[in-house]
């Protein structure tokens, strides 16, 4: 009993700002407090993204806003973008509809709202009124794998369910106009906005098309937590809202910890690296996709495609992952072969999850 990833679509926020837009509104905003400001802005151009969307424009950013006003945006785009994402993935499938999904998990760390976001799309959206809703916050950039991982479990115990999994990250919305740390100035050049919606499906489903074209099943998933790292990437939460964490060690922390930990789930798998066809890895920027290689001696054509998306998209939290994911279920891919998708997250966290596409 294996569960298929059927589905993935992408909804993209209205303004797409490229890197060297990013780069002199920043240089404008924290030039007053840093006299190397040139020689710190490097970090635009030395990051490999060459463009990103938001759901403002720069203008609205380079003005100061309460947290409540930062939290509306984020509801009110949350809902409208999310349901365009919903509404694509369930279109694309011909034997799908509403009434044919059993579960919703949201996936966000970037705003807050109760009732949760997928409540008030499911108010937007002809979705059965028994639609469990499972919201899962706080898992930063792991949370999209984390996202196919609890889907995977729900649909081990009932195979006949459809799980959609939506992943809605408004990073821009958390940016701090007053806080001029090196942290803010390195997140202004990284996050981005992003909305994904996964269709996952139980073994006795019928959902799947009928073209016999091979998808990729989740064959087993670990989560793992790295203790006394709780300051490595995160929130601090204060009045005017979520000011970034996000240690410089991450690249380091990546290249001396994931190894092992990806060759001991592996191994419980009776696998190796070297059997691993395809690597779906949450980009969380040049130096992590870098560390990536070192740590699983990966060569660099396999983390293309996860740099091709954080060259156009940047680093969307949760959702990137999912962009990654849509781009292998774009291509042809020889049933049998494996995939390991990978993301890290806040604890210091990481989740995997090994495929097979069949």
């Amino acid at each position: 009993m294996m569960p298929k990833i059927i589905a993935v679509e992408t909804t993209l926020p209205p303004y797409r700002i490229s890197q060297d837009q990013a780069a002199q509104f920043a240089k404008n905003l924290f030039s007053s407090s840093y006299r190397d400001i040139n020689r710190l802005l490097k970090v635009f151009q030395n990051g490999d993204i060459e463009s990103r969307y938001f759901v403002k424009d720069l203008e609205w950013f380079s003005r100061s806003h309460t947290f409540e006003e930062k939290n509306d945006a984020f509801i009110e785009n949350a809902v409208s973008l999310g349901s365009k994402a919903v509404q694509a993935c369930i279109e694309s499938q011909d034997k799908l509809n509403y009434d044919n999904i059993d579960v919703i998990i949201t996936i966000c760390t970037t705003g807050l709202a109760t009732p949760s976001i997928e409540a008030r799309i499911m108010n937007q959206l002809p979705f059965s009124e028994n639609v469990k809703r499972i919201p899962i916050w706080g898992l930063g950039c792991a949370g999209g794998a984390s996202g196919l991982s609890r889907a995977y479990e729900y649909c081990l115990a009932y195979p006949h369910a459809n799980v959609i999994v939506l992943s809605i990250e408004l990073c821009s919305l958390t940016f701090q106009h007053g806080d001029h740390s090196k942290s803010n100035l390195v997140g202004t050049s990284l996050f981005a906005d992003g909305i994904a919606c996964a269709l996952i499906c139980g073994d006795e489903s019928n959902v799947a098309d009928s073209n016999h074209r091979a998808y990729p099943s989740i064959v087993n998933t670990q989560s793992t937590l790295m203790k006394d790292s709780l300051d490595v990437m995160g929130w601090d939460i204060k009045n005017d809202g979520l000011y970034v964490v996000f240690s410089k060690d991450i690249p380091s922390i990546v290249k001396k910890w994931l190894g092992p930990n990806v060759s001991g789930f592996l191994e419980q798998n009776s696998l190796q690296t070297s059997d691993i066809n395809h690597f779906v890895a949450h980009p969380g920027g040049k130096k992590v996709l870098e560390a990536y290689q070192e740590a699983l001696d990966f060569t660099q054509d396999m983390t293309e495609i996860s740099l091709r998306v954080l060259k156009k998209y940047g680093n969307m939290s949760s959702a990137t992952i999912l962009y990654v994911l849509k781009e292998f279920l774009g291509k042809e891919i020889a049933s049998g072969q494996y995939g390991l998708a990978t993301a890290l997250g806040p604890g210091f966290s990481s989740e995997l999850v090994l495929l097979r596409w069949e």
